[in-house]
């Protein structure tokens, strides 16, 4: 599988991090334990088998600013869900996602304009019963400010930059302690 995903500012990185520290420390699934280089907060515009990506593409229109407001669940199994931030669509948003997938071959139909849900995971496989108190845990209501695009291969454990600022945040090992 591919993916293609806007990553974030040092500022924003750290607050997502937060987020998962948060939960680990009280117990919850959290994506904090994962310590992958590929393993940092962003917000997914395309997924694929068969995804390909050139450097041309909307990048240009990096930084862009985002918003999150509240949180977003989505079923993972059975009494097991993912838990994530919503991220406001907003205009610029929205022209960057729909000017990516023209000519874009093998996307995912979730992924596909119209159908895509923005959002930042803060959990995979939560059960049901604990989403109540993860949620607690969270400052739902953030500004942030996305830098960069990449391509994430999860068949070679490759993350290639596609464009956008050098002040990307690139996850190390100070964030995983």
């Amino acid at each position: 599988m591919r993916s293609i995903e806007l990553v974030f500012d040092h500022l924003t990185y750290a607050l997502i991090r937060a987020d998962w520290v948060r939960l680990e420390a009280a117990g919850l699934p959290s994506l904090a334990a994962h310590a992958s280089p590929s393993n940092s907060p962003h917000i997914t515009l395309a997924a694929g088998v068969d995804l390909q990506a050139g450097q041309e593409g909307p990048w240009q229109q990096l930084p862009m600013d985002v918003a999150f407001s509240g949180a977003i669940i989505f079923p993972a199994g059975a009494g097991k869900y993912v838990l994530a931030r919503s991220v406001l669509l907003t205009i610029p948003l929205l022209d960057l996602h729909r000017h990516l997938h023209q000519g874009l071959v093998g996307a995912l139909p979730v992924t596909l304009p119209g159908a895509w849900t923005p959002h930042v995971t803060i959990s995979r496989r939560i059960p049901g019963h604990q989403l109540g108190t993860a949620m607690d845990l969270l400052d739902l209501r953030i500004e942030g400010r996305c830098t960069a695009a990449r391509l994430w291969d999860s068949s070679t454990k490759k993350v290639t930059p596609l464009g956008g600022t050098s002040s990307a945040a690139t996850p190390d090992r100070r964030h995983n302690e």
